[in-house]
C-alpha cells in the first residue's frame, strides 16, 4: 500500500497522520512479518528522532485500529504485517524461522469449521502451519 493509501486509511479512522506512522506502515509494506525491534531499526535509519517507545505505541495503536495485524509464532517475538482482514495463515520453518504467507484453507473467512463452535458465530480462523522448508531440507539443516 502507498503513502496516499496509509493516510487515507488513517484518516477513515480518525487517526493523525504522522511521520512515524508512515514510517512503520513503510518498513511493514516492505518487511512483512517483522518483529517490533527490526521495525525500530529499520523507523531509525530514516528518522532517528523518533524514540522506541514511539514505535511501540504506533505498532499497538495500528494494530487495534485494523491497520496492522499481529502474530506471535512459537519462540518467537510478536510480529506484525500490513496484511488484514483477509483471513490469510502463516506457515513457519522450524529450522530457519522463515514465514510464508499461506491462503485461506478452504473458501472464505473463516474458511476452517470447528467440531464444535461452544455456541460462538466464528469469524476467523487463525492457523500457524509449521514445518521445514525446502532450503533446510536441501541442506540438511532440518
Amino acid at each position: 500500500m502507498e503513502h496516499m493509501d496509509h493516510s487515507t486509511q488513517m484518516r477513515d479512522l480518525g487517526l493523525r497522520v504522522t511521520r512515524g506512522r508512515l514510517a512503520v506502515l513503510e518498513v511493514l509494506d516492505q518487511l512483512p512479518h517483522s518483529s517490533a525491534e527490526t521495525v525500530v531499526a529499520k523507523v531509525h535509519e530514516d528518522l532517528p528522532d523518533v524514540s522506541i517507545q514511539s514505535v511501540y505505541n504506533v505498532l499497538n495503536d495500528l494494530t487495534e485500529q485494523g491497520i496492522l495485524r499481529r502474530f506471535t509464532p512459537p519462540h518467537s517475538p510478536a510480529l506484525y504485517e500490513t496484511r488484514v482482514n483477509d483471513n490469510h495463515h502463516h506457515a513457519i520453518c522450524t529450522s530457519c524461522g522463515r514465514i510464508e504467507d499461506v491462503e485461506c484453507a478452504v473458501g472464505h473467512a473463516p474458511c476452517l469449521t470447528p467440531s464444535d463452535d461452544h455456541g460462538m458465530v466464528i469469524q476467523i480462523a487463525d492457523v500457524l502451519y509449521q514445518g521445514i522448508c525446502e532450503d533446510c531440507r536441501k541442506s540438511g539443516a532440518a
